[in-house]
């Protein structure tokens, strides 16, 4: 053993020679060994096979449906007005209370008397003495009394009289501030013992027996919706009314090149709000669509909105489409073919042409199907 060691100590190059035949000998002997001896095995020993992609689908009916385009607006009166005083005076009576409906004409407030009624007797005597005068010139002018200057001078002054006892009549009457037309007194600025002037500010005044919603029209849609058009609404409050559109303007905004359309609603019982929130529904025609959930939609590469469907050949084809109408229990989308086999779960995972194992799917399974996409959207 020694010898050994003494053999290795004086020639190193012996143990680096047996080092390789040993490393050579283990690399030749793995050559004519199979794939079994190391526990491998082959694809089709596993029972692994690729295959098309398999998918659940459903064939999807087209339905002709009454488009509608949905714009967000807000109600308000047909019509506001603010009430003034035509005179001066002071507050006497106080005849109606705010949100009281009235009639066109009926009393709201009253200003007290003065001496409104002693200027129109005074105006009344002005007008009876130069009427008198004037009747009297006009015989004296036959005899040839009184002259052509004389009997203008005294018709001047006779007008004069005529126009102030107007006057004093207007006054009096402008004494009582009425409703100017079938509404609402919407509020009250003054109370009894206010003194108010000519022009002064009393109260506003609002027509709700009509209802306006006023909403703005997309360019491309304005061109569908004309004045005359039935068109319905969902008020805040959850009320659906029906009605007609009144006005379209010609011309659109030019901040946001939108188009202002107004529904006129009538409210004879005044149950409808003025001033809330209000979804317009506006009927543009008839269209074959399609109606799904929201998830089945996907996005090609270049960013159109479609459906994947499987053909006859069992390939997958994307369609682009349009969606014409939503609602809380689904979408309704055009550009399929009348019957379509919808790709209801896998649409994630397959493309446009591939060849795919479609399984079809009850109605039932396949709400639950497109539920369970939602979900997963969600997640």
């Amino acid at each position: 053993m020694s010898s050994i060691k003494q053999l290795i100590t004086r020639q190193p190059w012996l143990l680096a020679l047996g080092a390789f035949a040993l490393v050579g000998f283990w690399m030749a002997s793995g050559m004519f060994s199979t794939p079994a001896e190391y526990g491998t095995e082959s694809g089709d020993s596993l029972g692994i096979t690729e295959g098309p992609t398999r998918v659940q689908v459903a064939a999807r009916q087209s339905q002709i449906i009454d488009r509608k385009i949905s714009i967000y607006g807000g109600s308000s009166p047909a019509r506001s007005v603010t009430l003034g005083t035509e005179t001066d005076g002071r507050v006497e009576q106080i005849l109606a209370r705010r949100g009281q409906p009235l009639k066109a004409g009926d009393p709201i407030l009253k200003l007290d008397l003065r001496d409104r009624q002693a200027k129109i007797d005074q105006s009344k005597a002005s007008v009876r003495e130069h009427k008198t005068r004037y009747e009297a010139q006009q015989q004296l002018q036959k005899d040839g009394y009184v002259s052509d200057s004389q009997m203008a001078e005294t018709l001047a002054k006779l007008e004069s009289a005529r126009a102030e006892l107007t006057r004093a009549e207007l006054d009096l009457k402008n004494m009582t501030i009425r409703a100017p037309f079938d509404g609402i007194l919407e509020d009250r600025d003054v109370e009894i013992g206010d003194y108010v002037r000519s022009g002064d500010q009393i109260g506003s005044f609002v027509d709700n027996t009509k209802i306006i919603i006023t909403a703005s029209l997309a360019e491309q849609d304005a061109v569908n919706v004309k004045a005359g058009d039935t068109a319905e609404a969902k008020l805040v409050t959850g009320q659906q009314v029906s009605g007609k559109i009144r006005y379209v303007s010609p011309v659109a905004n030019r901040e946001t090149r939108t188009f202002t359309a107004e529904l006129e609603i009538p409210n004879p019982d005044g149950s409808l709000p003025a001033g809330v929130t209000a979804e317009m529904f506006v009927s543009t025609g008839k269209v074959q669509a399609h109606k799904m959930s929201p998830a089945l939609l996907s996005l090609a590469s270049d960013g159109t909105l479609g459906v994947n469907i499987v053909d006859e050949f069992d390939r997958v084809q994307f369609y682009p489409v349009e969606i014409v109408q939503s609602g809380s229990d689904g979408i309704w989308v055009s550009g399929l073919p009348d019957i379509a086999q919808v790709v209801m779960v896998g649409q994630g995972y397959v493309s446009q042409g591939q060849l795919v194992d479609p399984v079809a799917v009850s109605e039932d399974t396949a709400l639950a199907a497109e539920e369970t996409e939602e979900l997963e959207q969600l997640n």
